[in-house]
């Protein structure tokens, strides 16, 4: 339950087995390779070279992988699509490496490439003929040759056509300028329209059509009747429309060995990955220089990978000046899916304190207060427990979410919330079948929250004071362990004590402390207080000190601010069973007043399945984004900056498949 300690590593290896390294570090994913702009032997040798050139062939194939993959994947039309819950293909790794090496599959990435281009074509033709098609049809019913059209030799003429709306004033405007018009036919609203005038008229006619919104037709190329054109273009489309389904056909046959290209994209794809880290890391003529970090712990494994390699070699190095390690947490089982509540925030400093462990029994503890129904923690940990039967991958915020279902079902209990007051409700309707129920749910029962609120409001708030003063000694602790004591003093203790005295001396006020023990610690908190005024800002002029120690000591009463906004525990759990009440209620509702009762009984089931699911769905919502918040805001800064860059070793990614265990590739 820590920071990883990391080693700084320097590899040097012949150009001739680097790829060869590489991979081999790849596969063991405890190494994160500097490129030569982060490695400090550039800076020390500034006569290494880069080679820096893009692999753009690899680049290529899989940009050509990835296109026949979602073509494939459109065409695809078999019943047994991936499930999203395990998208990736177990692949046997015999499988995996015969695939890679066969000649077979690089074939039928060309075949794939080529029914693509050819139903693209083929849709690109069929768009060109119905777009034809369409142009012919407002003059089906002319009788001339297109080709003659334009071909006048003592006027002009024009084809297009002219909407309903302007037909009759554009047609009174032509005859005032002697042009014939002749409507030869219609579609929909417009009118097509053969307009011929003396070459003197030209510019006034186009004028005028121009105003009409005239659109003028072309028949290009084409001979005979539109009627011909017509027959002609259908038939096109009809030859076009089989070529098109054999094609589609297919790629439907082919999306079904789609397999095939989803290896060769996860493996180009991590080639590339190596091949980067390759062109990326400065070299001399014969040698590459692989600068890394790795783990304390996986170093003795790293120095077995590259002793397979002769012509290799891994030294310690020392790290740069101001140089500062990625960061990696490490934590055992129980606490491990709490990470993802720390990786969300983002990684700590190196030389900072992992938060998870600290905050894990907070966030399950808060999540459980937030919803406090004993009903819904069972369904999320139902739901959880299924998800992670059924899913691959990273299973962590599956296994969050079923610990904090857990408490939520104590925390239930504890209030009296099973489905609000569902077993109340029931045992009432029921009393001879499910009258048990409710002494049950009193024997449960520590307080009832609508009755005695100010329970949960000093629940919360206790929780809150004790989370904030937990901080504070995180920090205290950790800094002393740094032996920087003066913050610990300074920054932490002198806070502990003066709040914990003005607490005191307040609950004196109120009436459950002796006034004479508040009236001690009102003078104890005077000491801190001096301290922070004189010593928490330790840097600068003397009257910026005094004035930053000034703001820090008035900073007092944000810490009440953080202490009130636990209080949005005791909210969010008390609207949570005021929802799940009400829902009880629409559902005894619809019985009683529906006088079919199978009918009433019906809809009753189906609002109580309904609401109490929308209320599990939105409550657990809430409580997961508002006990993150309290993490963040309130706690993290005690004791926690937090920027650290995240340790990214060079690894194996896959996309579409997953070697089975069992194989190695």
């Amino acid at each position: 339950m820590a920071i990883a300690q990391m080693k700084k590593i320097m590899i040097v290896s012949h150009r001739k087995e680097a790829d060869q390294l590489l991979e081999a570090l790849q596969q063991a994913g405890i190494a994160q390779v500097l490129d030569a702009e982060k490695a400090m032997v550039t800076k020390d040798w500034p006569e290494l070279t880069v080679e820096g050139k893009r692999p753009r062939e690899l680049e290529d194939m899989i940009s050509r992988l990835e296109t026949a993959i979602g073509f494939l994947n459109a065409h695809y039309a078999g019943d047994q699509k991936q499930s999203p819950l395990r998208p990736l293909v177990e692949v046997p790794a015999k499988q995996y490496e015969r695939t890679v090496k066969s000649k077979e599959s690089f074939d039928f990435l060309e075949t794939t490439e080529a029914n693509a281009k050819k139903i693209e074509e083929l849709l690109n033709q069929k768009d060109h003929l119905l777009a034809v098609h369409r142009t012919l049809l407002p003059w089906k019913d002319m009788q001339a040759d297109l080709a003659d059209l334009g071909s006048l030799e003592t006027a002009e003429c024009f084809a297009g056509l002219i909407p309903d709306k302007t037909y009759e004033d554009v047609v009174s405007q032509l005859a005032d300028l002697h042009t014939a018009v002749e409507n030869v036919g219609k579609a929909d609203d417009l009118n097509a329209c053969i307009i011929a005038t003396l070459p003197e008229n030209t510019t006034e006619v186009q004028k005028v059509l121009r105003n009409a919104d005239f659109e003028q037709v072309t028949f290009e190329n084409m001979t005979g009747t539109p009627a011909d054109n017509i027959q002609k273009t259908e038939q096109q489309l009809k030859d076009v429309n089989a070529q098109l389904d054999q094609a589609n056909k297919t790629a439907a046959e082919l999306a079904e060995t789609r397999l095939t290209l989803q290896i060769l994209f996860d493996y180009y794809s991590n080639l590339l990955g190596r091949e980067q880290a390759r062109i990326s890391a400065p070299s001399t003529e014969h040698a590459q220089i692989f600068e890394s970090w790795v783990r304390n712990k996986d170093y003795s494994k790293l120095k077995k990978i590259v002793a397979d390699f002769p012509a290799s070699s891994v030294n310690e190095m020392s790290r740069g000046e101001d140089e500062k390690p990625p960061v990696e947490i490490t934590n055992n089982r129980a606490m491990r899916p709490f990470e993802v509540i720390t990786r969300l925030y983002g990684m700590p400093q190196h030389t900072e304190v992992d938060p998870t462990p600290f905050l894990a029994p907070f966030f399950a503890i808060f999540f459980a207060l937030c919803l406090t129904d004993a009903g819904y923690g069972i369904i999320i940990f139902a739901a959880c427990a299924y998800l992670m039967l059924k899913m691959q991958g990273d299973k962590k915020l599956m296994m969050l979410l079923a610990i904090c279902s857990v408490l939520t079902v104590g925390a239930g209990a504890m209030v009296g919330g099973w489905f609000g007051n569902g077993f109340v409700e029931l045992a009432n309707a029921y009393p001879s079948v499910l009258g048990w129920l409710e002494p049950l749910t009193e024997s449960l029962l520590v307080f009832d929250p609508l009755e005695k609120p100010m329970i949960f409001f000093a629940i919360a708030c206790g929780l809150g004071y004790f989370q904030i003063m937990f901080g504070l000694g995180v920090a205290m602790v950790h800094n002393m362990m740094q032996k920087n004591w003066v913050a610990a003093l300074c920054d932490q203790l002198t806070w502990i004590v003066m709040i914990n005295s003005l607490a005191i001396l307040l609950a004196s006020k109120m009436g459950p402390v002796n006034p004479a023990v508040g009236s001690f610690f009102g003078k104890v908190a005077i000491l801190p207080a001096a301290v922070i005024l004189f010593l928490s800002q330790r840097e600068g002029p003397i009257a910026g000190r005094l004035g930053m120690g000034a703001y820090n000591l008035f900073s007092t009463i944000f810490y009440l601010g953080d202490v009130l906004s636990y209080l949005r525990l005791m909210a969010l759990g008390m609207v949570t069973g005021g929802l799940a009440m009400a829902i009880n209620v629409m559902a005894k509702t619809a019985f009683d007043m529906i006088p079919i009762k199978i009918l009433g009984v019906i809809i009753a089931i189906l609002v109580l399945i309904g609401g109490h699911l929308f209320n599990t769905a939105i409550s657990a919502l809430s409580a997961f984004v508002h006990t993150i918040r309290l993490q963040y805001v309130e706690f993290f800064p005690k004791f926690l900056a937090g920027g650290g860059a995240d340790f990214t070793p060079l690894s194996r990614v896959h996309k579409y498949t997953q070697l089975k265990k069992e194989s190695a590739e």
